[in-house]
């Protein structure tokens, strides 16, 4: 989940100071005398929709390692660095990518991957994590993670943030050309009430938009299951890293586990949340043939 976090977060930045760059050059002329210009306004939001979602791709990797104070492993120092990085290397030939970068930050069991390439992305494990798992769970985690990369998960992501984006900023704009003109009869060009309800909506619309990217992120961590069963040949170590990521075996995490972000949300935040069931996880690792 801290991935997802991390690339929503460098995303509403980045939009917010877009748009506002937008009111700031005069670059809303698709209101003109005559109306709304839906064309221009189409291409100026896949503008800013497209650009905002691609610059959090390409500072992912950075925001990544800044935010967790990640230490990237670059000689590693003692048998477990060594483990962890040629464990990943194995895992990364399995899938047909380029080595990642392995590091290791401070905090509660998680893990994530992220970058903007195949080839060059990122693999970072919690020291909690790392603490808390035999070497073969921690296997099948690295293998989760490595498995995300190999799917290119983070660019299809990209792409739908950049769909929603598109679509956020051109209707926040449409509805509120409507209540400035039609409902506040502003005969101006641009008054009050359109700036008031585009932020308005900006909000509303990213939230209902968060709810499409959270549906794909929740997809893909079965995909990336599926992925680790395969490169390790058994679903049954990924069964045990849920298992013990989940807390389903009495007295192996701490209670404040539930806040690192593995965990699953119930009733109507489970929309909100970056991961499924993870029931519903180990049941579809059980079912594999």
């Amino acid at each position: 989940m801290k991935r997802i976090l991390l690339f929503l977060s460098t995303n509403i930045a980045v939009m917010l100071v877009l748009s506002f760059f937008v009111n700031i050059l005069g670059l809303n002329r698709y209101i003109t005398e005559q109306g709304l210009d839906l064309g221009r306004l189409l291409v100026l939001s896949l503008f800013v929709g497209f650009t905002g979602s691609f610059i959090s791709l390409f500072l992912s990797k950075f925001m990544a390692k800044f935010s967790t104070r990640a230490h990237v492993i670059v000689e590693p120092q003692g048998p477990d660095e060594l483990w962890l990085v040629n464990t990943v290397k194995r895992l990364a030939d399995k899938a047909g990518i380029g080595m990642p970068e392995v590091a290791v930050y401070e905090g509660e069991p998680n893990a994530f991957a992220t970058g903007a390439f195949r080839d060059s992305a990122l693999v970072a494990v919690s020291t909690g994590l790392l603490q808390s798992m035999t070497k073969e769970e921690v296997e099948a985690v690295l293998a989760h993670e490595v498995a995300h990369v190999a799917n290119g998960d983070m660019v299809t992501l990209t792409l739908i943030q950049g769909v929603v984006n598109t679509f956020v900023f051109f209707i926040a704009r449409v509805v509120g050309y409507f209540v400035d003109r039609v409902i506040l009869k502003n005969d101006r060009s641009v008054g009050f009430g359109f700036y008031a309800t585009v932020f308005v909506c900006d909000i509303v619309f990213g939230v209902l938009a968060t709810m499409i990217v959270m549906w794909f992120s929740r997809y893909r961590e079965f995909r990336a299951d599926a992925g680790a069963a395969a490169y390790l040949g058994t679903p049954r170590p990924m069964v045990a890293a849920l298992r013990r990521l989940g807390g389903l075996e009495p007295g192996e995490l701490p209670k404040t586990f539930a806040a690192s972000g593995i965990s699953d949300k119930a009733g109507f935040m489970a929309l909100f949340s970056s991961h499924p069931p993870i029931e519903a996880r180990i049941a579809a690792l059980e079912s594999r043939p």
